[in-house]
């Protein structure tokens, strides 16, 4: 018997066997945030509650960023979350206009925004490329992103221009 994984779908021969192949999306970027598949699933939970939050080590008290399971510092596996501000400042910025992947929005802006002495790299969202500058201050907001597995939602932090 031949294993198959779709119905009348285009085979192709692998090793001598004729296998039945299922397209599929093949690329999402998107972390998937759930307990299941992935361990930081709490700072997902957090940004869709529209809280910035990242881990603080009990050890040595180093803020990471992004958030960790360990501290680079010590190597400690044992952490806190905390709340970090929700407004920053532009460190520096990209403006991407040509290549932009469809489904979304052209142009994209990318930032590394600074806050609490942390610099992420971010999206800036519903900003005017001609109001984006090092320096200017920014807010954070949860940027829904692509349904995961089974329709849960699915965000990830973002900035705005304050």
């Amino acid at each position: 018997m031949t294993p198959t994984l779709g119905q009348d779908k285009p085979t192709a021969r692998v090793n001598a066997r004729t296998w039945s192949a299922t397209r599929v999306k093949m690329i999402d970027p998107y972390p998937l945030q759930n307990a299941e598949t992935n361990s930081m699933h709490v700072f997902y939970e957090h940004v869709a509650q529209g809280r910035l939050t990242t881990t603080r080590c009990k050890g040595c008290n180093t803020l990471a960023w992004p958030p960790r399971r360990f501290c680079g510092e010590c190597c400690s596996d044992q952490f806190d979350w905390v709340d970090l501000p929700n407004h920053g400042r532009i460190h520096g910025y990209s403006i991407q206009e040509a290549g932009v992947p469809a489904g979304l929005r052209k142009p994209l802006i990318f930032a590394v925004v600074e806050v609490a002495g942390l610099r992420m790299f971010t999206t800036l969202v519903e900003a005017d490329p001609q109001a984006v500058a090092v320096g200017k201050p920014v807010r954070f907001t949860p940027m829904a992103v692509t349904d995961g597995p089974g329709g849960a939602k699915r965000f990830l932090p973002a900035f705005t221009l304050a």
